[in-house]
């Protein structure tokens, strides 16, 4: 039986390696792309949108389809569609740009909004959507004021969580740059008990 070289083994073994380090770089570049472009999970920490979102759900946020950024740049991908209302959207905080939070969009730019009696009006008109009429919608913080009419500025939207009680929201802190929504919540996929489309 011919003996193989030592050489020939060696060799042989920085082939196997170096395959192995190749298809990790690969792969970790894919699973950056497509958390980066695509797809990404994101863990629930709050009750701010129960019954809808619960604590410890992990959801998939579509990215592309409003149009994903592009790390580090100002450049925004193409989009497929705008947020709409009733859509709920993954954002950056507009007071703390480390933090991403979910809320239900409520009304875009030009649209006057106003909380009274636990009702949302835009425009004047209550939502009757069963998405919005099964909530009660308290009138907290400044810009949540009972009898307070506000208006959308330019490419921003107005934000709040499904659990008005209990929801840090547009009501606090004002309105959500377009600049800073990163995309909108699918469906829940972890637990298995609780895998479900995102209405």
């Amino acid at each position: 039986m011919k003996k193989e070289h030592p050489v020939a083994r060696g060799k042989k073994r920085k082939s196997t390696l170096r395959e192995w380090v190749e298809a990790i770089v690969v792969a970790a570049v894919c699973a950056m792309v497509i958390r980066t472009f695509i797809i990404q999970a994101f863990r629930i920490p709050t009750g701010s949108m129960r019954p809808t979102l619960i604590e410890g759900d992990v959801i998939m946020v579509n990215k592309f389809i409003y149009g994903a950024r592009v790390p580090f740049t100002g450049i925004t991908l193409p989009k497929l569609k705008d947020p709409s209302r009733g859509d709920v959207i993954v954002f950056v905080y507009p007071e703390n740009p480390k933090k991403d939070f979910i809320k239900r969009l409520i009304a875009a730019e030009g649209e006057t909004v106003e909380i009274k009696d636990g009702t949302i009006y835009i425009d004047g008109q209550a939502l009757v959507d069963p998405v919005f009429n099964q909530v009660y919608y308290y009138n907290r913080g400044g810009f949540g004021s009972e009898g307070l009419k506000l208006t959308v500025p330019p490419e921003s939207f107005f934000v709040l969580g499904d659990n008005s009680a209990s929801s840090q929201d547009s009501r606090y802190w004002g309105f959500v740059p377009r600049k800073n929504v990163l995309g909108k919540a699918l469906f829940i996929y972890w637990p298995p008990q609780r895998i479900r489309i995102i209405k």
